[in-house]
């Protein structure tokens, strides 16, 4: 069965990982880029962010959706050909890890429930990599993150590992130098 080719970048906070993981889709053409963003606006700063990095993606004709959860529900607009890039991992982990937190009852604290949301994480990866050309997912190092949680740090090492194992090529960000490791 073919499928897309998947290209995971990780490094650090400020590696220049995003910017480079764009250079890699922008030098495809002819095929429709989406930009997926985990991010989500919580406060001026990041709204602002949000829109300036929306901006500099118009001048490429990049569709840009703003999914900070289920990410399945972008498998549905996806078509033959496209370029993704999800922009970020560590991002989805917190958002999916911490639910529920407002309540007392995060999901990192209930069985079952990171492992139900990292087999929809996987199903749905595997979904997107069966009809667009290119996925391209960007990570922050598990230890170089503002989240100082073993939960967190093992789950992204966990999803770290898979990723790796599947990519066609994985590549380490230092310093805006990329250094291939698969």
């Amino acid at each position: 069965m073919a499928r897309g080719q998947l290209v995971f970048i990780s490094g650090g906070v400020r590696s220049g990982k995003s910017a480079y993981a764009e250079s890699i889709v922008r030098n495809f053409s002819n095929a429709r880029k989406i930009y997926l963003a985990s991010g989500q606006v919580n406060d001026e700063e990041m709204k602002e962010r949000i829109e300036r990095h929306r901006l500099d993606r118009l001048e490429d004709n990049w569709l840009t959706i703003e999914q900070a959860y289920e990410l399945e529900n972008v498998t549905k607009i996806l078509q033959p050909r496209d370029l993704v890039l999800w922009d970020c991992v560590t991002t989805w982990l917190a958002n999916e890890l911490y639910e529920g937190w407002e309540t007392g009852k995060m999901c990192s604290e209930i069985e079952g429930c990171m492992e139900a949301k990292w087999t929809k994480l996987q199903e749905t990866l595997i979904k997107m990599l069966g009809t667009v050309d290119l996925l391209t997912i960007v990570s922050n190092e598990v230890l170089d993150d503002f989240v100082r949680d073993e939960h967190y740090q093992a789950w992204l090492g966990r999803i770290h590992i898979w990723l790796v194992q599947q990519a066609d090529q994985a590549i380490e960000m230092e310093n805006g130098l990329a250094f291939k490791r698969k």
